[in-house]
């Protein structure tokens, strides 16, 4: 593969630093702008080689797996630059969708790391690799040991590789997700095939050695000594098996005060793919909250949780909104409207709250191109959107949270 001098003129919204050539844009992992590199290329890709000119905002990374794990991206660009670029990230995208709106600093909500992780076991020659996946491939890059973890997740690597030796004789892929809670660590298998009466056994013992919480296989229970449970709010959830939670303690507090502060004075809220009620739960210390998501174990969760004392009425349905949104008359009632969605965004939904009357929209956003999109239909609709902070827990990523304030 022949070898190619080229300069870094940005970092992309991916992570990766963007060379401009004859050719086209070149995508160089690892690199920062201004600096003159040696690459391998590939079409519109670049390994890098050499590093000519380093910049002077380069920095030494945190963690001896960078630039061969994909899990992070940038441990390389000091902090004042990285946090720069990530709020740019937001900012682009509403300009791309022509939209004027005050966008405000980055927050850092890495707080402890993050509290939920899903490791990835691989057969090799060597024995069983637990790991991350190394950066664009599907091969697993074996570790020990992952800085941008909770604490608690300390010995998800080691607990990990146990469980995934004891179930190598399968031969399959298998993924381990692992969420630190009140209760200990909850984790759930994928992938490994059905359990036959030994490998139960053998994973139970596991499980009590480790003092796992609960140990479960797609949801199914294999072993529990504790009920994996988080605070939130004035209340206790109890977790379904695999529940998504935002990925740090602090970002999910962080988002949460947003939310609560873009509330205030609401006395009816709807909570549109709310999951285990992350916002519901603290909103309904003060107003009350219809709580809708496809997840039916997550509503129900939410649901018992909601009879904690002090809490108003919440309501929590399981709907798909994807397939079926809430049409506009739905929304009739409602003072404040929150929406959560996926990657994806909610485009059904927003153009549905675009033909209501809801006085306050507040959309929560992990992905500032659906955002934008969904922006400019509700701006298009009578909406204002009247500001964006933008979050990051996920640090050294190029995933960026928000949180976006709309007013009729």
């Amino acid at each position: 593969m022949a070898e190619e001098r080229l300069v870094i003129d940005r970092v992309g919204h991916q992570g990766d630093g963007i060379a401009l050539s004859g050719a086209g844009q070149v995508y160089i992992p690892y690199t920062l702008p201004g600096e003159t590199v040696i690459v391998a290329r590939a079409g519109d890709r670049g390994d890098l080689r050499r590093n000519v000119s380093p910049s002077a905002d380069r920095i030494d990374a945190i963690c001896r797996y960078f630039g061969v794990c994909g899990g992070c991206a940038l441990q390389h660009w000091r902090q004042e630059s990285y946090r720069a670029w990530k709020r740019g990230l937001v900012v682009a995208a509403l300009a791309r969708e022509e939209i004027e709106a005050p966008v405000g600093d980055l927050v850092d909500a890495h707080g402890e790391g993050r509290r939920r992780a899903v490791l990835h076991a691989r057969r090799t020659r060597e024995g069983v690799a637990v790991g991350f996946m190394a950066h664009r491939s599907h091969m697993v890059v074996a570790i020990e040991h992952c800085p941008v973890l909770a604490p608690a997740l300390a010995r998800a690597f080691a607990i990990g590789e146990r469980i995934a030796a004891e179930l190598a004789a399968g031969n399959k892929p298998l993924d381990l997700q692992f969420t630190a809670s009140e209760g200990g660590l909850d984790v759930d298998l994928r992938g490994s095939g059905p359990l036959d009466a030994a490998a139960r056994s053998s994973l139970a013992r596991t499980a009590a050695e480790e003092r796992l919480a609960r140990l479960t296989r797609h949801g199914e229970i294999v072993a529990q000594l504790a009920e994996p449970t988080v605070r939130v709010g004035r209340a206790r959830v109890a977790l379904p098996p695999g529940a998504f939670l935002q990925a740090t303690e602090a970002g999910e507090n962080a988002l949460a005060g947003f939310v609560r502060e873009a509330a205030a004075g609401a006395s009816n809220i709807a909570d549109l793919f709310c999951g285990v009620g992350t916002f519901a739960l603290r909103l309904a210390e003060n107003a009350g909250v219809l709580a809708i998501d496809a997840d039916a174990a997550a509503v129900g969760a939410l649901a018992r949780a909601a009879k904690a004392p002090g809490l108003k009425p919440v309501e929590a349905t399981a709907r798909d909104l994807f397939r079926r949104p809430l049409a506009a008359a739905e929304f009739k009632g409602f003072d404040a409207v929150v929406l959560d969605p996926p990657r994806q965004g909610a485009e059904a939904e927003a153009r549905a709250l675009a033909r209501a009357a809801v006085p306050r929209a507040i959309y929560v956003s992990c992905d500032p191109a659906s955002f934008a999109r969904d922006a400019r239909i509700l701006c298009h609709g009578g909406y204002r959107l009247a500001g964006v902070t933008p979050v990051d827990q996920f640090r050294y990523s190029a995933h960026v949270e928000l949180v976006g304030v709309f007013d009729r």
